[in-house]
Parts: structure tokens; sequence; C-alpha cells
């Protein structure tokens, strides 16, 4: 072939190249957005399930009505994968107020993830507030000793991306008993991570770190209008008391399961490329945005692919994990037992941002790999899906360890995600179903272009 033949040839099999993709990717879209099961999956998990927090009776009905959903699209293999996992209970509804004069003045908190319970009569102290763990340990302990330590930095307001903000705050959550009762103190209150000032305490895990058992202390979040209050009070009256009850406790583990489904490559089976989100939730609410949303979304890119038909080069997995917001346990499992099975992924994908509208995509690789994707970005414009960055991009995937993998995170716009994380909010009505079906529809187009021309 003369060579003024074989670049006439490149060119038209790399327009009919696009044509087929952009093809592929408005049919997903179409599909997704008059067709999808995703919406009504959300549904009953949040309606009929309710709350499905690692070790509960709900987050055991949340996998046997996912892998039943599974199983009804017909995939080529659908199974349960075993993982021990936490058991950790609230028990009764938390209180608190302030003591100021004789006066009480009730407070929203709620205790957060692996706290011990207060004594059945309750905890009373005094109130110390610091913006952050540097803060506290700048103090004499003398000036902590038998006090309540109230860690009251915000969310930053000013970055765009609200995840930056979490991050730089998050420590006082996680941290701030295990640095507080070193000191001496008796407990902790944590403002909650949110930007917006409301009265839903937000709650999250939170660690002890190498403390014995006997220097655990009780730790609660507050909501952000209670922590503002706190903190105005403590101005006017720094000898103010602080009372909460809480009646958590840590049970011994239970039995839970990843649940997974998949569509075997016709042409390398033996890669694999996964798409997932984690199953359980908080006990406070259904978990809509954190994350069921990504779970349905992850069983939905299995669904399109099916009604249309579609047969993949390599393996397609939908992987749904269990215990991400309680240890990560189904994640470690999942990798752990890839090892074992010398399994080969070259892709993973991750919807753990929430429901909300996307707006692209986060990736872990390298600059070759990269380069490529950014070569795919015109297929996603059409779509307003043009955010592609380098950056983190999910904690169940990212215990992936395979030979060469590239990683990636669906980005949805960040700004109302943390108005219901880990919150009493985070309930059914607060998705809204284009934009849950435009996540789902996004998710399945990497995923096909992936499977369509691998990875570098």
């Amino acid at each position: 072939m003369k060579k003024t033949a074989l670049i006439a040839f490149l060119v038209t099999s790399m327009a009919y190249s696009q044509s087929n993709d952009q093809k592929m990717i408005a049919d997903i879209y179409k599909y997704s957005l008059t067709k999808s099961s995703c919406y009504s999956w959300l549904a009953y998990l949040s309606n009929s399930i309710g709350s499905r927090m690692s070790g509960s009776v709900g987050a055991e009905k949340g996998v046997q009505f996912t892998k039943q959903q599974l199983e009804n699209l017909g995939l080529d293999r659908i199974y349960l994968q075993e993982v021990m996992v936490p058991n950790w209970v609230r028990g009764e509804k938390e209180t608190a107020y302030i003591i100021d004069n004789k006066t009480k003045t009730n407070l929203p908190i709620c205790a957060l993830g692996g706290s011990i319970a207060t004594s059945k009569s309750g905890l009373t102290a005094e109130i110390i507030e610091v913006q952050s763990i540097k803060e506290l340990e700048a103090l004499d302990a003398e000036k902590v000793k038998g006090k309540i330590v109230f860690y009251n930095r915000p969310m930053e307001p000013e970055n765009i991306n609200t995840f930056k903000s979490y991050g730089h705050c998050v420590d006082q959550r996680f941290y701030g008993a295990e640095k507080a009762a070193k000191m001496g103190a008796v407990g902790t209150i944590v403002r909650s991570m949110t930007l917006r000032l409301d009265d839903f305490p937000h709650t999250g895990m939170q660690s002890y770190g190498d403390l014995p058992k006997e220097k655990y202390i009780p730790t609660a979040a507050i909501s952000t209008n209670g922590a503002e209050l706190l903190s105005k009070k403590l101005k006017e009256n720094s000898n103010l008391k602080f009372y909460m009850k809480l009646s958590c406790q840590t049970l011994s583990e239970v039995l839970s399961y990843n649940v997974i489904g998949e569509i075997t490559g016709s042409e390398h089976p033996e890669k694999i490329l996964i798409v997932g989100g984690h199953l359980d939730s908080w006990d406070l609410a259904d978990g809509s945005h954190d994350d069921g949303a990504g779970v349905v979304q992850s069983m939905e890119v299995l669904e399109l692919f099916k009604k249309l038909n579609y047969k993949p080069k390599n393996t397609i997995r939908a992987v749904l994990f269990m215990n991400e917001e309680f240890g990560g346990r189904g994640g470690k499992k999942y990798e752990e037992l890839s090892k074992i099975n010398k399994e080969n992924h070259i892709f993973s994908l991750e919807s753990d941002c929430g429901g909300f509208s996307p707006r692209g995509f986060a990736f872990q690789c390298d600059a070759a790999n990269f380069q490529k994707i950014l070569g795919w970005k015109y297929l996603f414009e059409p779509y307003l899906i043009h955010n592609f960055t380098l950056g983190g991009t999910g904690s169940d995937t990212g215990h992936l360890t395979s030979t060469k993998i590239v990683k990636a995170g669906l980005s949805p716009d960040s700004q109302r995600y943390f108005d219901y994380h880990h919150a009493a909010n985070d309930t059914f009505d607060a998705v809204n179903k284009r934009e849950l079906e435009l996540g789902a529809a996004s998710m399945a187009s990497l995923i096909y272009l992936f499977d369509q021309y691998g990875i570098d």
C-alpha cells in the first residue's frame, strides 16, 4: 500500500472509530435518561430498606436486594464475597445542653462512630474551645484536664472544591478524641463537617489510636448552629458547663458481604475493569447520596451494557463494597482476594461523591495514560462533562494494587454534598433523578472507552 493510501486508510479508520464512539455514548445517555433502573433501585434501598450501617439488619437487606437486582440483569456471574465487619450501635438518641447560670440550652449532637458511651447519668464538665489539634497540644495539660474539648474549626468556604475544605478539617473529628484524652480531657465535641449553618449534626468515624481502652473518652459531633451558639456562650462565660449523654456501644463483629456482578470479556476475560460504590451507610439516614447513589450507578453501568447489547472485550465487574464508612474492610478484603486469585485489574472507577450533576472525573495514572484520556474529552463535552483532573479517586478502589492500573473517580458538582454527608437529611428526596442518571451514563461511557482502547 502506498504511503498516501495508508494515510487515507488510517484517517478513515480513525473517523469511523470516532463516529462509533459518539454513537455509542449517545445511546448510553439516551437509555440512561429514559429507561434506566437506577432511580427506582435507589428508591427501594432508601425508602424500603433505609439505613445500612455495616453489621446491621439494613445492611444485610441491602446485600440481598442488590444481589437480586443484578441477577435480574442476566449477568454472567453474580456472587457474594464474605467480609467480617464491626458492629457499633448508637443506642438511644443523644442529649446535650449548655448549663449557664442554671439555665439549660439544648444543642443537637450525635455520637461519632466508634465512640464509647457516657455513664448512664451522662457527662457534665467545663468546656475548652480550640480551633485545631495543634492549638490543643500547645496548651498546658492542666488547662485541659477534666474538661470537654470543643473543636470548632469550620470548613473553609473559599475553596471551590469542597472536598479540599473537608480534608483540611476532618482531622479534628478522626483524631480529636485520642489527642484530647492524652491531655486528660473527659470528652470531646466536634463541629460538624459541613459548610451550611443548620441543626443537623454530622457523624463520621473517629479513632482512639493506640490508647488503652480505659483511656477512651466519649466523643460527639455538634451541629454548626449549635457550634456557633456554644462558641458565643463561651465568650460570654468561659466557666459554663456542658452536659452530654451518649448510649453507644461496640458489639461483636458480624459476617457481611461485598456484592459482585460481572459481564465476562469476549476477547480478554482475564483483564478486569471494575466500577463500584459502597453499600453501607451511616445510621442517621438512608444514605441516598452517601453512597446509595454510587451503588445504583455502578449497577446501572451493567444494565446499560446489557440493554444496549454491548459485548465488552474485557471483563466488566460491578463491586458493591461493604463497610467503607467504618474501616474500609470491604475494599481491603476485595484486594486481598484479588491477590490470592492473581486477578489483573486494568481500570477502576468509583462513585462516592453523591448523586449530583456529574462534572468530570479524577484520575490516578501516569502521564501517557492521562494524555490518552484527555484525547477523549471532546466525546464528553456535549454532556457538559469537562473536568478531567489528576487526584484522589476513591477509598475502596484505592486498595487495588494490580501490576498496572488506571484509577478514576466520578466528580459530581460538590457544592451541596456536605449539606447531607453523614447527616440525618441524607435521604431519597435530596437526590435528583436526572442528575443521578447523568452520572450513571457518564460512568458507563468512560468504562466503554477503556474497554475499547485499554491502557498504555
